[in-house]
């Protein structure tokens, strides 16, 4: 028998863009076996996020009374994650870092994920070598714990067979990147992984995240794919990523 009982890194509350209130989340999560956080989106360029220094604030505020992992979803194109003092930095569990937009060369903003189209010129090989150069740059330059659904791409090649999109060249550099940094790989039920990629991550050292991404009640700690996706790749429970032991304020 093990005590050991898995954490949803990756949660949302009706403090960004979920439906559930912070009790109402931890309810649900704990009646799933799964242990809670809140990890709202905390940016200026994602509808219905937390948008300013004071926002964190009062979220961090509102978080304290409640036995939960205190988590925050910044985008990496988005500058309110630099603006954080350290007195905010400090009181976060868990930080996690989001590629939401990707810099195109000659563009006058990054290119969405959830855009639906990409630009005439720009060809899905040609994109995939940017959203790498931008996910290094995130892994060097960003003070994050885990980076959230490391394979998540613009809507128009998100159908795209994982082989063709994801090299083994630009998978080593992924988990390179990751490796360097002592970040986080998440394993998302929202934006699943193929698992060669998890397996890949795994076998190079880094560290795997459960999330479940959930902003409804039944995606709110659903963590049967990411678990078994974790398994599959050899991963001893234990050693997952785990914000009260392995996280920014634990780790300090």
């Amino acid at each position: 028998m093990t005590s050991w009982t898995p954490i949803d890194c990756h949660a949302h509350t009706t403090m960004s863009d979920g439906e559930l209130t912070v009790p109402e989340l931890i309810e649900v999560v704990r009646a799933r076996g799964v242990r809670p956080s809140v990890a709202d989106h905390l940016s200026t360029d994602v509808s219905l996020a937390i948008k300013s220094v004071d926002g964190v604030r009062a979220y961090l505020d509102e978080l304290a009374p409640y036995d939960v992992a205190c988590g925050g979803e910044f985008c990496w194109h988005d500058a309110l994650w630099r603006e954080l003092p350290d007195d905010l930095v400090a009181r976060f569990t868990h930080r996690i870092g989001s590629l939401h937009a990707v810099q195109i060369p000659g563009a006058e903003r990054p290119l969405s994920m959830f855009h639906r189209t990409l630009p005439a010129e720009l060809t899905a090989d040609a994109y995939m070598d940017y959203h790498l150069d931008d996910l290094e740059r995130l892994a060097a330059g960003m003070p994050v714990d885990i980076l959230a659904h490391p394979t998540l791409v613009p809507i128009p090649i998100r159908n795209f067979p994982a082989d063709e999109l994801w090299t083994d060249a630009r998978e080593e550099r992924l988990v390179d990147a990751l490796f360097a940094a002592g970040i986080a790989f998440e394993i998302s039920n929202r934006y699943r992984p193929h698992e060669r990629l998890v397996k890949r991550a795994h076998e190079r050292g880094v560290q795997l995240s459960l999330g479940s991404d959930g902003h409804t009640r039944a995606q709110v700690g659903d963590l049967a794919f990411p678990l078994e996706m974790a398994r599959l790749a050899g991963a001893e429970e234990s050693a997952l990523f785990d914000p009260f032991v392995h996280g920014t304020r634990a780790t300090r």
